[in-house]
C-alpha cells in the first residue's frame, strides 16, 4: 500500500498541500493541464524556493485584478464534474468542497446551498483543492495520513472582521482531530487545508510504519524567523514494522481515595475507552502512602477521561502529556484445545491466549487456569 504522510508542524493550507505533493514527485504538467481545464480564468505558477533554508516548492494561483465573484457549492460541484478529471479526483474534490460547505453553513446558520464561498469559492481555492486531489491521484496514493495539526494563534482578518485563530470554520472542521498551537501568532491552518486533511485522512497521529521513497516540502507565503513555514509530505510503502501512534498520558498522585474507589475508577476508565490504566504505589509528602494513577488514552478521548478521573477520585489536578506509542503488528487467531476453541493474539512469532476465553474454560471445567493457558500455547505451536 502506497501512503502519504502530511507533517503539518507549521500548519496546512491548500497551496502548501499542492506544493508539497509536487515537490514529492507529482508531475507538474498533467496537474497544470487539469487545472486549466476548469476554465476559471486563473493562471498557475510553480516556483522552487526555500523557507529557513529548507528547499521547497511554492504553488501560486495568479488572478486578474478584477474582483472574483462569489460561487455557491452547486456551481463548484458542476464545474468539477464537467472537467476532464479522473473519477477518483472528481470524487475526492467534491467531497472536500461539500465538507467545507457544511462547515461554512453551520458557522453562518444558513442552508448549504446558500453559502457564499467567498475565498473558498474563488479560483485559487478551487485550484488548491482540485490540484491536491489530482496530485494524490498522479502519485497513486492509496491512503493519506496526517500529523497533529499546528493551527497557529492570535487573530486573523476575515470578511467578517477580526476573528481568533483557528477561524470558526477551521475550528469546526478540526473537531475531534489532534491540534495544537506553536510558533508565530497568525493563522497557520486555513479552512481549505483543514478540509483537505479531515476529508481525506485515514488517521491523524504519529508517522506510520513506512518505507519512505520521496519527500517533498510545500512552502507557505511567509518565511518565519523561528521555524520553516513548510508542509512536509512523505511518500512511501506501508511496512510491517511496529506502528507508532500518538497517545495522551494522564497522571495523578492520589493519597486520599480508598482502594475501593481506585479499583472502581480503573474499571470505569477501561470501560470508557482508555487504552490502558494502572496504579503504582507511591510514598508521598508527609510520608503518606499513595498511588500513581496513569492512564493511556487516544488524544480524542483525553478530555472525557480526565473528567471521569475528577468525578470518581479525590484528585484536584492532573498531568497530561503526549507520548509516542509503538504497537507491534498483530492479528487474532483461534486454536483448538481439548475444551474447545481459544482466541489469541499473534504478534511476530509470539502467541498470547485470550485470558477471558481461558478463564471461562477454567471456571466451567474446573481445570487450573495455568493448564488451559499452556494447552492453548502448545496447540498453537503444533500448527506452525
Amino acid at each position: 500500500m502506497k501512503i502519504c504522510y502530511l507533517d503539518a508542524f507549521s500548519g496546512i493550507s491548500g497551496d502548501m498541500t499542492v506544493g508539497a505533493l509536487l515537490d514529492a514527485g507529482a508531475p507538474s504538467e498533467p496537474l497544470l493541464e487539469a487545472l486549466r481545464s476548469l476554465d476559471t480564468g486563473a493562471r498557475y505558477e510553480i516556483e522552487k524556493t526555500s523557507r529557513r533554508g529548507i528547499a521547497a516548492s511554492k504553488f501560486r494561483v495568479l488572478l486578474d485584478p478584477a474582483p472574483q465573484k462569489h460561487r455557491h457549492l452547486p456551481y463548484i460541484l458542476r464545474l468539477i464534474d464537467a472537467a476532464p478529471l479522473t473519477a477518483r479526483a472528481k470524487s475526492t474534490a467534491s467531497a472536500i468542497f461539500t465538507r467545507l460547505g457544511q462547515a461554512e453553513a453551520q458557522v453562518h446558520g444558513v442552508p448549504i446551498e446558500k453559502v457564499h464561498f467567498h475565498e473558498v469559492g474563488a479560483a485559487d481555492s478551487i485550484a488548491d483543492i482540485v490540484g491536491a486531489c489530482v496530485a494524490l491521484d498522479l502519485l497513486d496514493i492509496d491512503e493519506l495520513h496526517v500529523s497533529p495539526i499546528n493551527v497557529g494563534s492570535g487573530t486573523v482578518n476575515t470578511e467578517h472582521g477580526i476573528l481568533p485563530v483557528p477561524a470558526p470554520a477551521t475550528a469546526l472542521l478540526l473537531t475531534g482531530t489532534p491540534i495544537y498551537s506553536r510558533g508565530p501568532e497568525m493563522e497557520l491552518t486555513t479552512p481549505t487545508g483543514a478540509a483537505i486533511a479531515v476529508t481525506l485522512a485515514a488517521r491523524f497521529g504519529a508517522l506510520p510504519a513506512m518505507r519512505i521513497s520521496t519527500i517533498g516540502h510545500g512552502a507557505g507565503d511567509r518565511d518565519f524567523p523561528t521555524q520553516a513555514n513548510v508542509l512536509r509530505a512523505l511518500i512511501g510503502e506501508r511496512t510491517t514494522a511496529p506502528e507508532a501512534t500518538t497517545v495522551s498520558v494522564i497522571e495523578a498522585n492520589i493519597d486520599d481515595s480508598t482502594p475501593e474507589v481506585l479499583g472502581y475508577t480503573l474499571d470505569r476508565l477501561m470501560q470508557s475507552g482508555a487504552l490502558d490504566a494502572s496504579l503504582s504505589p507511591l510514598q508521598m509528602k508527609k510520608n503518606r502512602p499513595g498511588s500513581l494513577l496513569r492512564v493511556i488514552a487516544r488524544p480524542e478521548d483525553q478530555e472525557r477521561l480526565a473528567q471521569l478521573i475528577f468525578a470518581e477520585t479525590s484528585t484536584l489536578g492532573l498531568r497530561i502529556h503526549a507520548a509516542e506509542r509503538r504497537i507491534e503488528e498483530r492479528r487474532v487467531i483461534e486454536v483448538e484445545t481439548q475444551w474447545g476453541k481459544v482466541r489469541g493474539k499473534l504478534a511476530g512469532q509470539a502467541f498470547t491466549p485470550e485470558y477471558e476465553d481461558c478463564r471461562a474454560i477454567a471456571e466451567s471445567t474446573g481445570t487450573p487456569l495455568k493448564q488451559v493457558l499452556a494447552s492453548a500455547i502448545e496447540n498453537y505451536l503444533k500448527t506452525k
